[in-house]
């Protein structure tokens, strides 16, 4: 099976998981994955990933999702933006919020993997991976 947005298939995995009320979600590894999951982390909204099997020739990383009280998810909502056939781009000015701000968009910027908070306060725009609320 090829994959043609690997992206997208780790934020399948996190909704279909957190969804199945699952305690973790393995998924390949890669270091954009791991950037995107530490504003995940970040934001609060999974509790933790690791990095298993590292001796591989494609590692994995385990994500520990998050649970509030009486097990509600921690995350409602992903959206993949930025396909590999449509990018998506945002200057500094036009940065989206997400469920009125509420949300996090997380983007690819030229300093790094960050949060649209973060984008807007280094005042830096770029490309728009995905939405999680």
């Amino acid at each position: 099976m090829v994959m043609t947005d690997p992206i997208a298939d780790m934020l399948t995995r996190i909704r279909n998981a957190s969804r199945a009320r699952r305690d973790s979600v393995d998924v390949p590894a890669s270091k954009l994955k791991l950037e995107i999951l530490r504003v995940l982390k970040e934001q609060g909204y999974i509790r933790d990933y690791k990095l298993i099997d590292e001796e591989k020739p494609q590692p994995s990383v385990r994500i520990l999702l998050k649970y509030g009280p009486e097990r509600t998810q921690a995350i409602s909502g992903v959206r993949r933006v930025s396909t590999p056939g449509r990018r998506v781009y945002t200057g500094k000015d036009r940065i989206p919020r997400v469920v009125g701000g509420l949300g996090v968009a997380v983007l690819s910027t030229p300093r790094g993997v960050m949060s649209d908070r973060e984008a807007r306060r280094a005042g830096v725009g770029g490309e728009v991976l995905c939405y999680v609320w």
